[in-house]
């Protein structure tokens, strides 16, 4: 009989001997993608897969997405920076996010991950822009290396673990690029993080609370973002250490 080649062998691709080569996978198959989608920059939403379609949060992500998607693709064909949405591929926000930029005719990135409970990706994700991953801290590396910006909508342990990471790579200056942060739904937020308690028992500065813009508003969340990312539009795209 003849043998099998190593990388058709799915008892050795499957096993633990084979990881590092599974782990490289994530990030080369994406990359190749990525690349010849000529996706380079993105608006990063995080939120909730629990918020069903209807709910105040979910139609707010729907209509900033849309709004965000809108001003991207006015920037011009010649443009060197479009702002792409891209989420978790889930339900809730996350479709919600993948929804509005679809609504809008723009291409979105959804980077589901398998879990237990398999959700599946949202309808609204743009086909050759629909990846599943294996590893958590490679869909994270994905998440945060091409994200210009994030918006956090309310959210469970995923969300926090994601805005969490996020915060402590831009306070440790581990990010080379500017990252602006709306955290939407002022009640939601000032009830579930306590920034100022941080600040009082001296575990972090004032200044890190600033690392973050608060708002309940699309219009406002629009405005400050359109500012922010104007203003670093000559950036490289994925700067990140």
């Amino acid at each position: 009989m003849k043998p099998v080649k190593a990388w058709r062998s799915p008892d050795f691709m499957n096993g633990k001997d084979a990881r590092e080569l599974r782990i490289l996978a994530e990030y080369l198959e994406p990359k190749s993608r990525l690349d010849a989608e000529g996706v380079e920059d993105t608006i990063v939403f995080f939120g909730s897969a629990r918020l069903p379609p209807g709910s105040k949060y979910y139609e707010a992500a729907r209509e900033l997405a849309f709004r965000m998607t809108t001003w991207s693709k006015g920037l011009g064909p010649d443009s060197q920076r479009r702002f792409v949405v891209c989420t978790g591929g889930g339900p809730g926000i996350m479709e919600a996010a993948n929804r509005g930029a679809s609504e809008a005719r723009g291409r979105n990135v959804g980077l589901t991950i398998s879990l237990p409970r398999e959700e599946g990706v949202n309808p609204h994700v743009t086909r050759e822009l629909a990846f599943h991953f294996h590893y958590f801290f490679m869909r994270k590396f994905w998440l945060a290396y091409m994200a210009k910006a994030l918006i956090v909508f309310p959210g469970g342990y995923g969300t926090l673990d994601e805005l969490f990471e996020m915060l402590t790579l831009k306070q440790t200056r581990r990010l080379t690029k500017p990252m602006p942060i709306v955290l939407f739904g002022t009640e939601y937020w000032n009830e579930v993080i306590n920034f100022d308690a941080l600040v009082r028992h001296g575990t972090i500065d004032a200044a890190d609370v600033e690392l973050v813009h608060r708002t309940d508003s699309v219009d406002e969340a629009c405005e400050w973002l359109m500012r922010q990312l104007t203003a670093e539009a000559l950036g490289s795209p994925g700067a990140m250490l």
